[in-house]
């Protein structure tokens, strides 16, 4: 069996960036792991801040996918990592979710989209599934405590 998740309906609806999970992350507060994830695009710049107020995470999603905004030199190499540690953030600061995210055992969990070919996977598109991987890497590391 495989766990798909894409939207924040439904039973691992919390596994999606957008789920409102607020978690606090390198010492400030944000509203969804999707707002950490796009502020850290800009750390240290006045986007940081702008993504960190956005309304919610479609706003901070439009906001740090903006091209025009200069990003992080060192983010293609350093966004997976960052992912990483904003999802073990999310499950750490959210007992729910630890608890959904233990009980799916060793299922493959997959994002569900043919908007993304990096983070998602789809049957017509294919992709890398780096979000599925990061929330079964954060699995193995609860399960080997």
């Amino acid at each position: 069996m495989t766990i798909e998740f894409y939207t924040v309906a439904g039973e691992y609806g919390c596994f999606s960036n957008f789920s409102r999970h607020p978690i606090r992350y390198k010492k400030e507060w944000y509203g969804t792991s999707e707002a950490a994830y796009q502020a850290m695009k800009f750390e240290g710049t006045k986007y940081e801040k702008v993504i960190r107020k956005a309304k919610g995470p479609m706003e901070a999603a439009r906001i740090g996918r903006d091209r025009s905004l200069p990003l992080r030199k060192d983010w293609e190499s350093a966004k997976y990592n960052i992912m990483k540690d904003i999802i073990r953030e999310k499950v750490k600061q959210h007992e729910s979710i630890k608890k959904i995210l233990l009980s799916t055992g060793s299922e493959k969990i997959v994002e569900h989209t043919e908007r993304d070919q990096f983070w998602g996977w789809s049957e017509t598109l294919g992709g890398q599934n780096k979000l599925g991987l990061v929330w079964m890497e954060i699995r193995e590391e609860l399960k080997s405590k």
